[in-house]
């Protein structure tokens, strides 16, 4: 048997930074998830109620990708009253010639972060205002943090504004993405407060409930919603999506099970049949994406395998030729 590279979180940050690079990598897998035949199966959830957790199971095989990842993806969103992060989690890549273990990635969800941040900044590249200056960050973990790094890599953002349900924990994450990004990065006391600063919204919670509704919108906004990734999860109003000039998704069928989609069909808000276009193929130029500086344009990122399979496959790339990790015989 190969021997199978082995590799720890401090591995994959030294690595996988979120840079242009990771921005890149991701964007490529939305194009590829366009335009070539990749098998991507629905993502396999398992909702663990009483302690307010999932585990989302994530792969796809990509033509042209040697290998393929399966990611196991554990969210546990009261960890972090005992000290512990909610996100947690494993990759492990195969070749797809001959399915044999190739790498473990030991991330605890770090690469999952970097690729869902470089996801929010894939979409405000391609559907918000070029002129945006001002973002809006609503939810304060760390997705928070990293969606507005991300941000600032693809517009000019100059400032930022976040809300929290802990005022506490937002003011502390202003500070911290003001110092990060060098920005000015101010807490707000509402989410109809972010909604009226911010060019560019987007929401990283995993509420079940509404945050953003109809009414916030404004003309010219775009707004990426990527915490809605469960059956059980709505961060935007059904009307959002009927108000929007333009809704994207990053894949059709997945949204109209587990994302923002979902809702806004149930409730009668948008049909299940509409055309939706998808981020990869507004990428391709295969379908249109904004069209005006007034449009008011929504992006529902639930996350797909195809980004997981890009990411892993550059991450172990990138860091096997670092020299790091080590090899474990299997035999």
């Amino acid at each position: 048997m190969p021997q199978i590279n082995i590799f720890k979180e401090s591995d994959l940050q030294m690595a996988v930074p979120l840079d242009p690079a990771a921005v890149d990598c991701v964007e490529a897998a939305f194009r590829t998830l366009a335009t070539k035949d990749v098998v991507m199966p629905p993502i396999m959830s398992l909702h663990i109620p009483e302690h307010n957790g999932e585990v989302d199971v994530k792969t796809a095989y990509v033509p042209g990708v040697d290998s393929f990842a399966i990611k196991m993806s554990p969210g546990f969103f009261d960890n972090p009253k005992r000290g512990l992060p909610s996100i947690n989690g494993l990759m492990v890549l195969f070749s797809a010639e001959t399915g044999l273990v190739e790498a473990l990635l030991l991330d605890n969800g770090y690469l999952t972060d970097v690729r869902t941040a470089a996801a929010g900044a894939v979409a405000a590249r391609w559907l918000a205002r070029t002129d945006a200056t001002a973002a809006g960050i609503i939810g304060s973990g760390t997705q928070a943090r990293l969606q507005l790094k991300a941000l600032t890599l693809v517009r000019g953002i100059r400032t930022a504004v976040i809300w929290g349900r802990d005022p506490d924990k937002a003011r502390a994450c202003a500070a911290d993405c003001s110092a990060e990004t060098g920005i000015a990065v101010t807490a707000a006391a509402s989410v109809a407060e972010v909604m009226a600063r911010s060019d560019i919204v987007v929401t990283t919670t995993p509420s079940p409930e509404p945050l953003v509704h109809a009414a916030d919108l404004r003309p010219g906004q775009h707004v990426t919603a990527m915490g809605s990734d469960a059956d059980y999860k709505t961060e935007l109003a059904p009307q959002v999506l009927a108000r929007a000039d333009l809704y994207v998704c990053d894949s059709h069928a997945q949204c109209l099970r587990q994302g923002e989609l979902r809702a806004a069909v149930a409730a009668g808000a948008v049909g299940p049949d509409l055309d939706h276009a998808e981020l990869g193929a507004v990428i391709a130029g295969r379908q249109s994406g904004r069209s005006s500086e007034r449009q008011i344009t929504v992006c529902d990122l639930t996350g797909t395998g195809v980004q997981d399979t890009a990411i892993a496959a550059f991450a172990k790339a990138r860091a096997a030729a670092a020299g790091a990790g080590f090899l474990f015989d299997s035999a």
